[in-house]
């Protein structure tokens, strides 16, 4: 294996030349072990940005909301989430990459399974997740989970519901795609980005905790009320560095221009003050762990049975996002997807979605998808090459190791962490729409799914309490009180109440049910449509004058 070959390196660093060609590096391509590493750090960056976020969300604003107590006094929970979720998608990606064939299947499906895509696809946590991991906690602190070792059982188990994908990963691919078509699965995920984006706004304001519960926000060693112009102004400044970044940046910064306006908006905070006192806490640089690895922490076996149906759904929509996303992964390594491989791709890639969400749940982490930002990646350095899958996943067990990164992680303002998230969630809308521009948005009965669906899955995101019970005030909501309940009649409550009060979930079923029971459209033309229809029917010989037209003609020609 060579060391560092004769690849033009610098041409990552350069600006974007328009109309310029590169040479796709296709997936078997034997990388040299040092461009490797530049393109697997590209992959990395590209998707560091994405996988803190569900467990920094989990840990600091969810857990916080609903034992404020035990995020403010102890942040190594946070730290060690985060470094677990590295080192989980570190070995995940690995496996999806790698694609292990699974014996004795052949005789017992009649073809070959696999257990990962065998492509440049890298796993990571998906945002599908987090709206209901962040209700399941609140709606588990109301049914008196007190203690946050109790809580950190449920929180350990709260995904470990996952084999029901290795039922998913056998199903034929266009089963796959009658139940969710593009149709369902942009709403789904354009409801997934309407929900987190309006809890992005919360930390830009200065935190989830602080906007909810209505005292000042900590950032640093500086308390301010929430949405004060100073910490507005920090998370405005990652906003800010995104825009430069698209308009000058090289493909190199383009790829990695989340983390990069993340550390752009730390340094801003971290040479700010206010009246003297510092936006960043570096105590929490100096707490963390220099060596860390998985069951530093661990979070004893625990079942929360309301939110088996609501996460059900969720992985439904990540296998539909699978899909997708492979069959980007595709176009961008200029493969085929006629060809038969691209099935064995799909299929492994499910089963890899299913093995390693049941991996993270015994690594102490949140449950490992197929993640699609790196396909953007793909697509500018044309590197296809699954050496540099294999270097991503050995960087990011490498970041996950070294707890100190995930000290610097925790230490970021809350604001600024904002910047990056409302612009992170928002991108998950965006590619909702994308999904449905492959509809015919014309048409009657694509508009009245989408707006049924949306009325009701938005409405409730916005306000879940039509359904849910109000912070602090459980099993009080009119449409299902529940104060003199058994235990059992209150868990079966509980799930209702998570499946309602979750936009994307109702959303997506009133979608796919829609879709099923409503006819295609009636054409109806015009009456000048009609009349122009009508003359150009007359003007057109009939088939009895065209055979006598013809037998004329023969008639002539014996004749002749």
């Amino acid at each position: 294996m060579q060391i560092i070959g004769d690849y033009d390196y610098k041409a990552l660093c350069m600006p974007t030349i328009p109309w310029s060609k590169v040479p796709v590096l296709e997936k078997d391509e034997p990388l040299p072990l040092m461009l490797s590493l530049v393109m697997g750090l590209q992959h990395a960056f590209a998707m560091v940005g994405g996988l803190i976020t569900p467990p920094y969300v989990v840990f600091q604003f969810s857990v916080g909301a609903a034992f404020p107590d035990v995020s403010g006094v102890d942040p190594s929970y946070s730290q060690y989430a985060i470094s677990a979720a590295l080192i989980t998608s570190g070995i995940c990606t690995i496996i999806n990459i790698f694609q292990v064939p699974i014996p004795m299947t052949e005789g017992i499906f009649g073809r070959k399974l696999y257990i990962g895509s065998g492509v440049l696809s890298v796993m990571g946590t998906s945002f599908t997740f987090l709206p209901i991991f962040e209700i399941a906690i609140r709606q588990m602190k109301d049914d008196g989970v007190a203690a946050f070792g109790r809580l950190r059982e449920d929180v350990g188990y709260l995904h470990g519901l996952w084999s029901i994908g290795a039922l998913l990963s056998v199903m034929p691919v266009n089963m796959i795609k009658k139940i969710f078509p593009p149709l369902v699965s942009g709403i789904s995920v354009m409801l997934i980005g309407a929900a987190l984006t309006g809890t992005g706004m919360k930390y830009w304001g200065g935190g989830v905790v602080c906007a909810e519960a209505g005292f000042p926000c900590a950032a640093g060693d500086v308390s301010l009320p929430y949405g004060s112009p100073e910490l507005i102004g920090l998370g405005f400044s990652v906003l800010c560095f995104l825009v430069v970044i698209e308009l000058f940046g090289s493909t190199f910064m383009k790829n990695c221009n989340v983390i990069l306006a993340l550390l752009f908006g730390y340094f801003v905070a971290g040479v700010s003050d206010y009246q003297g006192d510092s936006y960043v806490n570096n105590d929490r640089i100096e707490d963390a762990e220099s060596i860390t690895f998985l069951w530093a922490e661990t979070f004893p076996i625990g079942f929360y049975g309301p939110a088996v149906f609501p996460l059900l759904i969720a992985y439904l929509v990540t296998t539909v996002e699978t899909v997708g996303d492979l069959g980007a992964t595709y176009e961008a390594s200029d493969l085929d997807t006629n060809d038969p491989e691209f099935n064995e791709t799909i299929q492994g890639g499910l089963m890899a979605d299913s093995i390693c969400s049941i991996l993270a749940s015994l690594f102490t982490s949140m449950p490992n998808t197929t993640f699609s930002q790196n396909n953007g990646v793909i697509s500018m350095t044309k590197c296809a090459s699954r050496r540099a899958g294999y270097a991503c996943g050995f960087w990011l067990i490498l970041m996950g190791i070294l707890g100190k990164i995930s000290g610097i992680i925790t230490s970021i303002p809350d604001c600024v962490l904002g910047g990056m998230t409302i612009f992170l969630f928002s991108s998950v809308f965006t590619s909702g729409i994308r999904l449905l521009g492959s509809e015919d948005l014309s048409s009657r009965r694509v508009r009245f799914i989408v707006a049924m669906s949306m009325a009701v899955g938005i409405g409730v995101t916005i306000w879940p309490y039509a359904f849910a019970d109000k912070r602090n005030q459980p099993y009080t909501a009119a449409f299902w009180p529940c104060d003199d309940c058994s235990d059992g009649e209150k868990g079966i409550r509980n799930g209702i109440s998570i499946f309602l009060s979750t936009g994307y979930c109702i959303g997506t079923v009133i979608a796919i049910l829609l879709n099923l029971i409503l006819p295609a459209d009636v054409i109806v033309l015009k009456a000048s449509e009609k009349a122009e229809k009508e003359v150009e029917e007359d003007d057109e010989p009939s088939a009895e004058a065209m055979d006598e037209s013809g037998a004329g003609v023969e008639e002539a020609e014996k004749e002749a």
